[in-house]
């Protein structure tokens, strides 16, 4: 399994597992099919979106492990 952190790239986590759209959707980062947005570390979506960064890490990797 891999491990999420913050600096994984968005691209490469929905790619990795595209179940893991709603989390960013859910964070109101609604356009994760942009290239920019694919680009984005996770730390950065995270910043400019208001959310925690480490609280979303958790959540993606516990939703991976399943």
């Amino acid at each position: 399994m891999a491990s999420i952190t913050k600096d994984t790239i968005i691209g490469e986590i929905l790619d990795l597992d595209e179940t893991t759209a709603p989390y960013f959707l859910e964070m109101g980062m609604h356009c994760l099919g942009c290239p920019s947005a694919r680009g984005e570390t996770l730390e950065q979506a995270c910043a400019v979106h208001g959310v925690d960064a480490e609280a979303l890490v958790k959540k993606i990797n516990e939703h991976l492990s399943k």
